[in-house]
């Protein structure tokens, strides 16, 4: 799939909570085909201590308008920057990244499960499965209500369970806990979050014998397999989780073999 280097502008910057935003760009030449599960390198602008691009999970898509959201969370100077910006500034992409996540087939039943800033590819993961037919459920866990994202978002494509380690909303505990997740029959789950908490839930597909896919959120500097930074070992040998991934299947994840 062929990479463009654009200026996109940026029409919406909507803040969540303190440390999260959806920021929405447009462009005006069209956008590409942008798969889920796909991401973006950003350049940073106007922030001397931010010397590399930063890489962003595609959110959302809307062909209609020609538009792309990212959500973000504020982890540095580079993503502070990115928090202040106004409709009308420009924002320069690489992208579209990365592989993407495999689609469900007819009849299949599906369970997408996320934490926090990790849930940033499922919103438009769930959006393509819910367009195919299939309708998708979520199992979506964070720290506390008030960290609770984008979940009317999700409410609009199919099931949502919530959990919080405090139980301020929904489930008390982590996605794991979700009874949903354990007991019911699911043929593909798809999962992206902190890395042990996709172990745990690829520790329970894979006792169940469930197709399970992760996407992983390796350190990028380059975002096209140059740089060797994001190196992930892999039963293929040692892969750039940027050109090879972020999509991994969990059988070929050694980290998944080991403990």
């Amino acid at each position: 799939m062929k990479k463009r280097v654009e200026d996109l502008t940026v029409t919406d910057n909507r803040r969540l909570t303190d440390s999260f935003f959806v920021l929405k760009v447009h462009s005006a030449e069209g956008l590409p085909e942008i798969n889920p599960g796909q991401f973006v390198q950003a350049l940073v602008t106007e922030s001397p201590a931010t010397f590399l691009r930063r890489p962003l999970s595609v959110h959302d898509v809307d062909h209609s308008t020609n538009t792309v959201s990212l959500l973000v969370q504020v982890a540095g100077p580079g993503t502070e920057r990115l928090s202040r910006l106004i409709p009308g500034e420009n924002l320069n992409l690489i992208y579209p990244l990365g592989n993407a996540f495999t689609l469900p087939s007819a009849g299949e039943k599906v369970l997408l499960t996320g934490g926090g800033c990790g849930m940033a590819p499922l919103l438009y993961l769930g959006r393509k499965i819910h367009e195919s037919g299939i309708k998708p459920h979520f199992a979506l866990g964070f720290r506390n209500r008030s960290r609770v994202l984008e979940n009317e978002e999700f409410k609009k494509l199919g099931q949502v369970w919530l959990s919080t380690e405090d139980g301020s909303e929904g489930h008390k505990g982590f996605v794991t806990d979700i009874p949903a997740f354990r007991d019911e029959h699911w043929d593909k789950v798809y999962c992206c979050g902190p890395e042990p908490m996709m172990k745990a839930v690829a520790a329970v597909c894979r006792k169940r014998e469930i197709f399970c896919e992760v996407s992983l959120e390796n350190l990028m500097a380059c975002g096209m397999g140059i740089c060797l930074c994001c190196i992930v070992p892999t039963t293929s040998g040692n892969l750039c989780s940027c050109t090879d991934g972020p999509v991994f299947n969990i059988k070929d994840l050694k980290w998944q073999t080991s403990g």
